[in-house]
């Protein structure tokens, strides 16, 4: 609706998980070096955690296209399965055609397939996303896949990726034999105040803007303590603050817009603040 008033390309603020917008903060990158390297060393269990908005399912399809040819990946978005589904999941991400879809069969056509891989010289990984909604059952068979390995290397490297309440559900007792598989953790945190600015300069950019929307000190100030330095808060209040400038026919976005945008917000607490946000 804006695009055009401002000479964007597409809209700069959604809120999908797109690795073309992927902004690489001081976090991340840190991130992003975890992942790398739990992968290419083959730690077998690597974990990712992050508060809600930090960006961690566009951190894992960055993560994804800037992996080497000879590593074969899956990815589980919404783990919601049985045991044996799960386990079909996984074997048909791979691009697997499974023939016996029993559990031990699934196991077999997997470990099949991670075998030859490692014949050929490749490297195996699977990530598995909003991990935390995992139940202890599926942990466990998580611990079991971790299992498969040669004499020299492991197999598979799964990458556990979910919210904070997964580290206190690896926690648990009856799952400490797969917390002692962990090899690599990595905790991301939200933009520092200083990165904010960066961060709607690369979007902005990313969206084919040349030039001509200005944000002010003020507003990104507002910006800041609204989000907490959270990436899908900044989109949001930044794609309203586009918005309103569109209305009201202004390329400089001001602590008045963004004030105006944050009156819209019902109840919406950030940072022990309480915002209106009406969508």
């Amino acid at each position: 609706m804006y695009c055009k008033f401002y000479g964007l390309k597409e809209r700069p603020f959604n809120v999908t998980s797109d690795p073309a917008f992927f902004f690489l903060s001081a976090k991340h990158k840190e991130a992003l070096a975890h992942l790398h390297y739990g992968v290419s060393q083959r730690k077998g269990v690597i974990v990712l955690t992050g508060e809600i908005g930090t960006g961690k399912t566009t951190i894992c399809r960055f993560f994804l296209n800037s992996l080497e040819k000879n590593v074969k990946t899956a990815l589980i978005l919404n783990p919601y399965f049985s045991e044996t589904q799960l386990l079909e999941a996984i074997v048909m991400d791979f691009g697997i055609k499974p023939e016996d879809k029993t559990k031990l069969g699934l196991i077999r056509q997997l470990n099949a397939f991670l075998l030859n891989e490692s014949g050929c010289g490749n490297n195996v990984a699977l990530i598995i996303d909003e991990a935390q909604n995992l139940k202890p059952g599926l942990l466990e068979q998580i611990r079991l896949l971790s299992n498969l390995e040669t004499e020299k290397e492991k197999l598979l490297q799964v990458i556990l990726v979910g919210q904070p309440e997964l580290n206190t559900r690896l926690n648990l007792y009856g799952l400490r034999q797969l917390r002692q598989r962990i090899m690599v953790r990595y905790h991301i945190l939200p933009l520092e105040r200083n990165e904010i600015r960066h961060y709607i300069e690369h979007r902005l950019s990313i969206a084919g803007l040349v030039g001509g929307i200005e944000f002010s000190d003020e507003a990104l100030t507002a910006i800041s303590d609204f989000s907490c330095g959270t990436p899908r808060l900044i989109n949001m209040i930044c794609d309203r603050s586009l918005l309103a400038g569109f209305a009201a026919e202004t390329r400089k976005i001001d602590s008045n817009i963004i004030n105006k945008c944050l009156e819209e917000l019902s109840s919406y607490a950030v940072g022990g603040k309480s915002f209106e946000y009406n969508l």
